[in-house]
């Protein structure tokens, strides 16, 4: 307070010529006057700690402009940390995305590998009537095929899963986007680089908000409420935010607030795609694993199947070939027996005799002149006659044996020869058939196509 100029005063003793009232008034009248001038001068005192500066315009307008440029900044590290989420979930994404493909074209592997093994059943049923019998191949088929609808069913629950949490990430994504979009409003007067939110400017003015960070912003009237608003979005970053996730800028987020930068909207958006790109993350693995799996179960069924229907090739040429074998030593037989008949038919037409008596010769006839001599005495019969009929008989009767040998030689002839055309050729279709998987093993075909 400044000081007061000294005032004159009269000794009320040396006034004693007027009445008392007179002077008693007077008195009154001063006492009344030095109150009121020392109310005055405390109303001036009181003014001069209270009242208003006359820039009070300009420190409202500063004091206002600190704290919009306050609450922009941190909203600003919010908008970074939103952005960051989004970036992260929009990679997640398209991660998940790379990961369904690769699932479809596992299952349209998967199905290709189901329609091979139903043609390969098709193929096989082209052979003769006398291989269609159900063998080990047939089996190896079938469980190919169980299998492969084990692992179709498996990877399209899989996929419904992906699709599932696309649907997710991608809400995740929206409600990031709505609130970067709501975030955004107030920030078009300020830079929305991230390199204005690096960890060295925020050292090079920490110095600045530690000088600062005592001084009390009050002023007029609204004093209060400025220091309540001040108190409330300048506080030091360094002991009230939180680093952006994922971002090594050192940009610091404040507190959750309803009415403040970091609203619980935006934790939510935050928290829920930090959880759903979780969750993605260990889809993702499931889906490599599954992946992997089906490879190497679909990779061993396969060349089991073919496995199986090479060692059914083999078994059928081996049985070719023993067929082959027989039917050469049929053949021989045949031609033997063919020889002996022809013998044994010539043994009996030297047997029998010419059909006509006249080309029979002397020596040959039954009356020759050394038997009709020798038959001169009795008792001189000769068995000739009968032992020729005997002997006759018995080369017919070899020749109707050889014959049927011949003709059971034959029959088993065209038997060996029939079976060897069917072992040919279902020889020949498992053959193509195993030609057909190995081709088509590498799925660069369509279904419909071959």
């Amino acid at each position: 307070m400044l000081a007061s100029k000294p005032r004159t005063t009269v000794s009320l003793s040396t006034a004693t010529v007027g009445p008392a009232s007179w002077r008693e008034a007077t008195v009154k009248e001063l006492k009344i006057s030095q109150t009121a001038v020392e109310r005055s001068d405390k109303g001036l005192d009181l003014g001069r700690a209270v009242d208003a500066l006359p820039s009070l315009r300009d420190n409202c307008a500063q004091q206002s402009n600190t704290v919009v440029q306050a609450y922009v900044r941190e909203t600003r590290a919010v908008l970074i940390k939103l952005r960051e989420s989004f970036l992260d979930t929009n990679e997640e994404v398209k991660s998940l995305l790379r990961g369904k493909e690769a699932l479809e074209k596992k299952l349209e592997h998967i199905r290709k590998d189901i329609a091979l093994n139903k043609m390969s059943t098709e193929i096989r049923c082209t052979r003769p009537s006398r291989e269609r019998g159900r063998d080990g191949a047939d089996s190896l088929l079938d469980k190919e095929l169980q299998h492969l609808y084990q692992l179709k069913k498996a990877l399209e629950a899989q996929l419904r899963s992906v699709q599932k949490q696309l649907q997710v990430l991608d809400q995740c994504r929206r409600r990031l986007s709505a609130v970067i979009q709501e975030r955004n409003q107030v920030l078009d007067l300020i830079c929305h680089a991230v390199s204005s939110v690096t960890s060295g400017r925020a050292s090079r003015n920490s110095g600045r908000h530690s000088r600062h960070q005592d001084k009390t912003m009050s002023f007029g009237g609204n004093g209060l409420g400025y220091s309540r608003q001040i108190d409330l979005n300048m506080q030091n970053p360094n002991g009230r935010g939180s680093p952006v996730e994922g971002d090594g800028s050192g940009a610091m987020t404040p507190p959750t607030d309803p009415l403040g930068p970091f609203t619980p909207e935006a934790a939510q958006a935050i928290a829920q795609a930090k959880e759903a790109r979780q969750r993605s993350s260990v889809l993702r693995r499931e889906i490599k694993e599954a992946i992997d799996n089906t490879q190497k179960l679909q990779q061993a069924a396969h060349e089991a199947v073919n496995g199986g229907m090479n060692r059914k090739v083999a078994e059928t040429v081996t049985l070719k070939q023993y067929l082959t074998v027989a039917s050469g030593e049929n053949r021989h037989a045949i031609h033997r027996s063919q020889r002996w008949y022809d013998a044994t038919e010539k043994a009996l037409g030297y047997t029998v005799g010419p059909e006509v008596q006249s080309n029979l010769e002397t020596r040959e006839r039954l009356g020759r002149p050394l038997v009709k001599v020798y038959q001169r005495h009795p008792g001189t019969n000769l068995p000739e006659a009968q032992d020729i009929i005997k002997g006759a008989e018995g080369l017919d009767k070899s020749l109707l044996q050889t014959s049927r040998n011949i003709a059971l030689l034959q029959m088993a002839q065209s038997r060996l020869q029939h079976d060897i055309r069917h072992k040919h050729a279902g020889a020949n279709v498992d053959s193509s058939v195993v030609r057909m998987r190995r081709r088509l093993a590498n799925h660069r075909w369509v279904v419909g196509s071959v």
